[in-house]
């Protein structure tokens, strides 16, 4: 088994030396004193400051015998006595797995993981449990939306569907999209291998959207929620705008920020979705709404 917490697709900029009276400022914000979206930004850094160092880390585990999975599918881990369900990120057919998890302080086994942890320990793995699967391969473009650590299914499936070369089915090169949610540019699993891959197939587009990282940096791509993100690469002559939710058609009308040529036709596009248990279930509602039929929506949820 092996461990690494700073491979470069979870590189986290470290937060230095940073000397601010917090204490002061929050105060001040909490009295009115700093407003609106300045206080919120101001609470966001404090945040983002006080949150354990790295936040995610990667994990490889060596298997003693084969695993077979399905592309989608998670394994219930145990170390030192304690279990806990994750999903797998990588394809399956290797001899080993790999795991994305988010540092969560006081979380069920996530700390020991971080902290105690090293290369050559022995973890239990159990499953493959799950069943969000990819449907069988038909001329259908995919979109997979996630928020945070939601993704990492989707990163077994993206690279399940370019290493069988199922991109292309029945002479249709399926455009495949990930819309990847989160607050910070470095809380994005997986950001380099999904911008390789969006540099080396045309028909793969990478659109994360960072709520937060505009407070940080000069970030000029998506900022909004994951649903309003899609609405932005809906095809308009393959939507009924007057059947959708009015909270979606002003995003619609602004189209996308990130240069993408493609879009998106709800009626020839499969949706898997995960994250936080609400979060799935409203994007699974959005994808309905936006004319992507039932039985082409699949969505996974926890927490």
């Amino acid at each position: 088994m092996t461990r690494s917490g700073h491979e470069e697709c979870f590189d986290q900029r470290p937060d230095g030396d940073l000397e601010i009276e917090w204490d002061r400022v929050l105060a001040a914000a909490n009295e009115g004193a700093i407003a609106g979206e300045a206080a919120g930004a101001l609470r966001s850094l404090k945040e983002r400051i006080d949150r354990p160092y790295p936040a995610l880390v990667r994990i490889d585990l060596e298997l003693d015998d084969p695993l077979d999975f399905l592309p989608g599918q998670y394994v219930a881990i145990s170390y030192e006595g304690t279990p806990r369900a994750y999903s797998l990120a990588g394809p399956p057919g290797h001899d080993s797995i790999t795991l994305c998890i988010r540092r969560i302080p006081g979380g069920t086994l996530t700390s020991e993981l971080f902290t105690t942890l090293s290369e050559g320990d022995e973890v239990t793995v159990r499953g493959p449990y799950g069943d969000m699967v990819l449907h069988e391969p038909v001329p259908r473009d995919l979109a997979f939306l996630a928020t945070g650590t939601g993704v990492a299914p989707f990163k077994s499936m993206v690279d399940h569907v370019f290493e069988r070369g199922l991109d292309t089915v029945e002479g249709y090169e399926r455009d495949i999209w990930v819309f990847l949610g989160c607050a910070w540019e470095d809380d994005l699993a997986f950001r380099e291998h999904f911008r390789d891959l969006d540099a080396t197939h045309e028909n793969f587009h990478f659109v994360p959207t960072l709520s937060r990282e505009p407070y940080l940096t000069d970030w000029k791509g998506e900022t909004d929620y994951v649903q309003y993100t899609l609405a932005k690469y809906l095809d308009r002559d393959a939507v009924a705008l007057d059947t959708l939710p009015e909270d979606l058609l002003p995003y619609v009308e602004a189209g996308p920020t990130q240069d993408v040529d493609a879009r998106l036709d709800p009626g020839r596009l499969d949706v898997y979705a995960c994250g936080v248990s609400a979060m799935v279930s409203s994007l699974v509602d959005y994808a309905t709404a936006m004319g992507v039929p039932d039985d082409r929506v699949e969505g996974e949820g926890f927490g």
